[in-house]
């Protein structure tokens, strides 16, 4: 057995003892928060708004919403304008055997027409405007002390020198992106602008070294005057940290059961979105070979469990035909929190959902991810498994 056989089978075990370990939890989930930069780290900086601040603020109103609410327990990796280390903050989560990890940033841009918010897992996607995001957040290794043999191997300015040491991340991946997911609907609700139409992957440090699952929040670009204003303000920062904090009670809802915790309203702006959003479901779709009709939860009824692959959410209708989904058939459709999910397949076998889930990804959906039902009911994994 060669050296990288050797690392592999090491990491291979060691992701499986930390998977048990975070997934036992079944009473008290834990939600690590991090707030990007801090100290001699400003992060962005345009017209007196700096994003260690409003990154900051954000997280400690996130941390007392999550609060109050039973059987969570919050940790920080930093309450105060301090500097910590890029790998220190992903340790405090992984010490603290949290159940996800939550790190909370601004974006900023030349053009400072620019808006609209990104949530990244950790994956190596090599899309440039996501390396980009990358490199500007993994340049703070170099404000620490003895970087390079901290990080040895590792190029800030080229994240792709990461690819040999992500072994571990592809364990958290399919939850990652369900939480990123409910994020974005969070956001969409409040109207805000979602860049880029999805989920998005891109190789952070800070996400790398924990080993749970974890998202990177964008919250918007503070090189926008006017969006800038707006996460600057006591009431932008307030929606902003509702809108996370019920993405993370949804995901909790979902992955932990028991005990549903309730998804408190987030106020709605004044100003329209500009995207029609059709609210009738009910009609039906005519069939074919390739077409299934949708019910009002995608969920045909079925006796005990039902597994499916969601595709996508988006604000728009598409008909329920293969050639709409890269060849996938059959698909059905739930509308759900203004948006329209599209589901592919449907089994009572978990494996065999497995297998539909791979050949979602090689038809080119990275993103897709298992859900399931009960009695037309969505219900955590766990819980159909059981």
């Amino acid at each position: 057995m060669n050296a990288l056989n050797k690392i592999k089978v090491i990491f291979t075990f060691l992701v499986i003892i930390a998977s048990q370990s975070t997934y036992s939890q079944s009473n008290i989930f834990k939600v690590t928060l991090d707030a990007g930069h801090g100290g001699h780290d400003f992060g962005a900086v345009y017209s007196g708004r700096v994003e260690k601040n409003i990154a900051l603020a954000i997280v400690l109103k996130v941390g007392e919403m999550l609060e109050a609410y039973p059987k969570i327990n919050v940790n920080y990796t930093r309450k105060s304008d301090v500097f910590i280390d890029l790998v220190e903050r992903a340790n405090i989560a992984n010490r603290e055997n949290a159940s996800i990890f939550v790190s909370i940033h601004c974006n900023a841009n030349k053009n400072t027409s620019a808006d609209g918010t990104e949530t990244y897992v950790m994956g190596m996607n090599k899309v440039s405007s996501n390396l980009e995001v990358a490199k500007k957040e993994n340049s703070v290794i170099t404000l620490e002390k003895d970087y390079k043999r901290k990080y040895e191997g590792f190029d800030p300015n080229s994240p792709e020198t990461m690819i040999g040491m992500t072994l571990m991340q592809e364990e958290y991946l399919e939850n990652s992106i369900s939480l990123a997911s409910k994020v974005e609907d969070e956001f969409e609700k409040l109207g805000k602008k979602i860049r880029g139409g999805g989920v998005k992957q891109a190789p952070f440090m800070v996400l790398h070294k924990a080993y749970m699952p974890r998202v990177l929040i964008e919250t918007g670009f503070i090189s926008n005057p006017t969006e800038g204003a707006y996460l600057d303000s006591e009431n932008g920062q307030k929606e902003i940290a509702r809108a996370i904090t019920n993405a993370i009670i949804r995901y909790k809802n979902e992955y932990f059961g028991n005990g549903a915790e309730s998804v408190e309203t987030v106020k709605t702006p004044a100003k329209p979105v500009n995207k029609p959003v059709e609210k009738d479901t009910t009609k039906p779709v005519s069939k074919n070979v390739d077409t299934v009709t949708s019910s009002t939860n995608g969920v045909i009824s079925q006796p005990g469990a039902v597994f499916k692959v969601q595709l996508s959410a988006i604000g728009k209708k598409i008909p329920l035909v293969a050639k709409n989904f890269k060849g996938l058939s059959p698909i059905t459709m739930s509308y759900e929190d203004n948006l329209y999910r599209y589901m592919y397949g449907q089994t009572n076998d978990y494996n065999e959902a497995k297998k539909l889930l791979e050949e979602a990804k090689s038809k080119g959906y990275e993103y897709a991810f298992i859900t399931a039902f009960v009695g037309g009911k969505k219900v955590s994994i766990q819980e159909a498994i059981k």
